[in-house]
């Protein structure tokens, strides 16, 4: 099996049509790691790729499920082994792709995920308790015994909350040493690693503008049809950056141009978080899009996948 060629790096950066690029270099197809591009009708304000920027390259596991549907980090990982399964028969190098760490880190390290620490009594308890007081309420409990966790989670994503209240009151450790524990056993895939970064400048620039393009490629419209379709706060669909800002001011909580300034202004602080979840890992290459143009970027990193793929095919 090929290696997993990893892009990564934070939103708006140009993963997207980097990855393509060396996707058509090295015979690739891409896998997404976006944990919101799974959802159906989640398209512009995911910026999920359009058919024509796919440029004819296979793209798995995007539009999987519906957004009033659950959708777990263990439910990504099967599938990407079926996919990867896939691509070693016909010989195509998997390209995984995208923005959400654990995706990607769960795909790489083969995480175990066990009904450990699932207790319904105390998840009934936690629910009831975010009805009452809010979901903010918990979100300050997990930061007092699981601030990592707290870190990467919206303080709406009411589910993931609870999941990981639910694993640290049931087992006395928290998820992130879980998942830290597991990370230590080593990787059950060989991978090559790069991370995309700009100026914060140039990537702020880069955030606000998209933005702007997504309103008027339609983006307040599509947020309208998911909450027609019955979408509450709670679904993680609807936590999603871009949907739960315009939801705000479809609900008349604040004006349109106060939801586009929370978008951007989120979107930036998301980027943050971003960064710093990839900056832990090591074995990442960095490439600065500032200083290589796209063409450069693409053979930089097909000539180090080659070099390591030919030399873990030696050992």
């Amino acid at each position: 099996m090929h290696p997993i060629l990893v892009i990564v790096g934070p939103t708006a950066v140009g993963k997207t049509e980097l990855a393509v690029q060396v996707a058509k270099e090295v015979d690739g197809e891409i896998i997404s790691a976006d944990s919101m591009q799974v959802y159906r009708g989640l398209d512009i304000g995911t910026a999920k790729p359009t058919e024509s920027e796919r440029q004819g390259v296979p793209h798995h596991l995007l539009d999987i499920v519906d957004p009033g549907e659950e959708f777990s980090v263990a439910d990504y990982q099967a599938m990407v082994e079926e996919v990867l399964a896939d691509l070693a028969k016909r010989n195509k190098t998997p390209i995984l792709t995208g923005g959400t760490g654990l995706y990607i880190q769960a795909v790489l390290q083969g995480y175990v995920f066990s009904p450990e620490g699932k207790d319904p009594v105390l998840r009934a308890e936690l629910e009831q308790k975010a009805e009452s007081e809010g979901n903010k309420v918990l979100h300050r409990q997990l930061s007092e015994v699981d601030p990592e966790t707290a870190m990467r989670l919206h303080p709406n994503d009411r589910r993931r909350i609870i999941r990981a209240l639910e694993v640290f009151y049931s087992t006395g450790r928290p998820l992130s040493e879980h998942l830290k524990m597991q990370q230590e056993r080593g990787p059950r895939h060989r991978s090559v690693k790069f991370g995309l970064i700009r100026s914060r400048a140039r990537l702020y620039e880069r955030i606000n503008a998209r933005v702007d393009l997504m309103m008027e490629a339609g983006l307040l419209e599509e947020v309208k049809s998911l909450l027609q379709q019955g979408l509450d706060d709670d679904s993680t669909a609807i936590q999603a950056l871009g949907y739960k800002e315009l939801a705000g001011f479809l609900r008349g909580q604040y004006d349109l141009d106060e939801a586009i300034r929370l978008l951007k202004r989120d979107t930036r602080r998301y980027a943050k978080r971003q960064l710093t979840w990839f900056r832990r890992d090591q074995e990442i290459v960095w490439l600065d899009l500032d200083r290589l143009s796209t063409r450069d970027a693409v053979h930089k990193i097909a000539a180090i996948y080659w070099r390591n793929f030919h030399t873990e095919k030696e050992i």
